[in-house]
């Protein structure tokens, strides 16, 4: 059987570390290196139901896309059980879980993050949004009224609902950043899109962003399509192995309620 440091080597073969923002936190991030595995369960997130999950299914290790500890929102000093980050990394310990999480590095690798959503969208003749690979451009076959183009936003990702601002364009060229990309706008807006497609947006960037129509679709959907290339990524390479997407992921997110 392989270990968690072939696979980690592996995901880093597609997603270099080199390609990881600065503050980012990639690679194994709990667990041995040197454990051996026979089974993956694979997560957009690491969270308590995942760490559930992974043991409940008999999986040595989760491979996710948000990392499990990242100083950049949420600073590590201990690691006690009265947090639900303490608790979930005691809990892998304690269970001989490792933990690899891919992130930055993932939304700018070639096949990653940004390339799936924007090809589950389809869109074609992608280009880079920006110098550092986070984000994409593309055209749809053909031009669509926004009603239309939210429609099928919301039918391809799987959205329980989804926030926009209406620029009065009908959709073309559209950009896409998977997460929350709002610092992009001003990209999209230089690169001629009509449209573009994130998650995370203030009140403040829909009422300042004249001349693009806005979709926020949800961090969630706008990554989640991802771990399914993951897992077809890994199994191709440990055909050994067996892999297992996880179906408890999506109760930490966002739910939306409305009246009837």
């Amino acid at each position: 059987m392989p270990t968690v440091h072939e696979i980690e080597n592996a995901l880093y073969g597609w997603a270099p570390r080199e390609l990881a923002a600065d503050w980012d936190n990639v690679g194994l991030l709990v667990g041995s290196g040197a454990s051996k595995v026979s089974r993956v369960l694979i997560a957009l997130d690491v969270t308590e139901w995942v760490a559930d999950e992974a043991i409940a299914q008999g999986a040595e290790l989760i491979v996710a896309h948000h990392p499990l500890m990242n100083c950049r929102w949420h600073e590590v000093q201990s690691v006690v059980d009265d947090n639900a980050q303490g608790r979930t990394i005691t809990k892998l310990l304690r269970n001989g879980v490792s933990a690899i999480c891919m992130h930055t590095n993932l939304d700018a690798a070639d096949g990653g993050v940004n390339d799936i959503l924007a090809q589950k969208l389809g869109l074609e003749g992608l280009s880079m949004l920006n110098e550092e690979k986070i984000g994409r451009v593309g055209t749809l076959k053909c031009e669509k009224r926004l009603e239309q183009f939210l429609s099928d936003v919301i039918q391809l990702l799987g959205c329980r609902g989804l926030r926009y601002r209406d620029a009065g364009k009908t959709v073309h060229r559209v950009a896409v950043g998977g997460g929350a990309c709002a610092e992009y706008i001003s990209n999209a807006l230089a690169m001629g899109c009509d449209t573009f497609v994130t998650a995370d947006l203030k009140y403040h960037e829909f009422l300042d962003a004249n001349g693009i129509n806005l979709i926020d679709a949800g961090h969630f959907e706008t990554e989640n399509p991802v771990c399914g290339a993951i897992h077809d990524f890994l199994a191709e390479r440990f055909p050994q192995l067996a892999f297992i997407l996880s179906t408890s992921h999506n109760k930490s997110v966002i739910e939306y309620y409305t009246e009837t």
